[in-house]
């Protein structure tokens, strides 16, 4: 390995200023058809909807890898000589380095890879990975950039594949489901909560018709737990959804007469 470097560092001295401008020229080519890339594919992504969307935006990483792969084999060529030998020993001494310099960049590079093959998640998706939850703009290289419900930016390192659970509330579609929840005193009638609150989630106009409504009740020591679960027109109206279900389905069951409880706070022992 160590004529491998050696071999690479004669390479190096001997480029002339020629090879170097060449090399300049292409890492600027390089990004700014990165940039030209992230801008112009989600600008047309947005003129479609559903399913061609979301694949039109899966798109950027694809290219953005094939475009960052090309310029690396222009760049090597200008070094070296494109023979087998030459380009074997480069790459063994730069992955050499790069495996003793950076392991965990290094894993979330190649967990990146695998995330381009696999397509756990892609943009648009809606994840949750270790708390955070969000919709997907971005897959780098390295991380995968989410926008939270609260409008934060997390990014995440790609390597989180490996050993972390990693949750899609929608799968590159736009069918997301959301969930509103109600408490009620036990003393009710309990097949009119149910057709209520089905009522309630059929006349909401953020309601996607085509997708089945679930009106799910669980008794609890407190009381009756009652939950809605369905899907909106599109995932970015959750929080809308859920808050039109929650205030109509809370003001249905008022007005039937209906008790609302509420999950009891258990109290700390005090210490003895």
């Amino acid at each position: 390995m160590s004529d491998s470097i050696s071999e690479l560092g004669s390479h190096l001295n001997r480029l002339g200023e020629t090879a170097l401008v060449q090399i300049l020229l292409i890492i600027v080519a390089t990004w700014l058809l990165i940039a030209l890339i992230q801008r112009l594919v989600p600008s047309l992504a947005s003129h479609f909807s559903g399913h061609r969307r979301l694949r039109a935006l899966a798109l950027v990483p694809v290219l953005r890898l094939l475009v960052i792969g090309i310029a690396f084999l222009l760049i090597l060529h200008s070094i070296i000589q494109p023979t087998f030998e030459s380009l074997v020993g480069v790459l063994g001494a730069l992955g050499l380095a790069l495996g003793f310099a950076a392991k965990d960049y290094a894993s979330s590079l190649i967990a990146g890879l695998v995330v381009l093959y696999e397509l756990p998640y892609r943009p648009g998706d809606w994840i949750e990975v270790e708390g955070a939850y969000g919709e997907v703009r971005t897959i780098g290289i390295r991380t995968v950039e989410i926008v939270t419900l609260g409008d934060s930016v997390v990014h995440i390192p790609h390597m989180k594949l490996w050993d972390h659970a990693i949750s899609n509330a929608n799968d590159s579609s736009q069918h997301l489901q959301c969930q509103a929840d109600f408490y009620l005193h036990p003393h009710h009638d309990a097949d009119h909560a149910y057709q209520m609150l089905r009522d309630v989630a059929l006349s909401s106009p953020l309601l996607q018709i085509a997708q089945p409504i679930y009106v799910v009740a669980k008794e609890k020591p407190f009381g009756t737990h009652y939950q809605i679960k369905a899907y909106p027109l599109d995932p970015r109206q959750q929080l809308a959804f859920i808050t039109d279900l929650t205030i109509r389905g809370k003001m249905a069951l008022r007005a039937a007469g209906m008790v609302l409880t509420s999950i009891p706070v258990v109290a700390a022992e005090p210490m003895s």
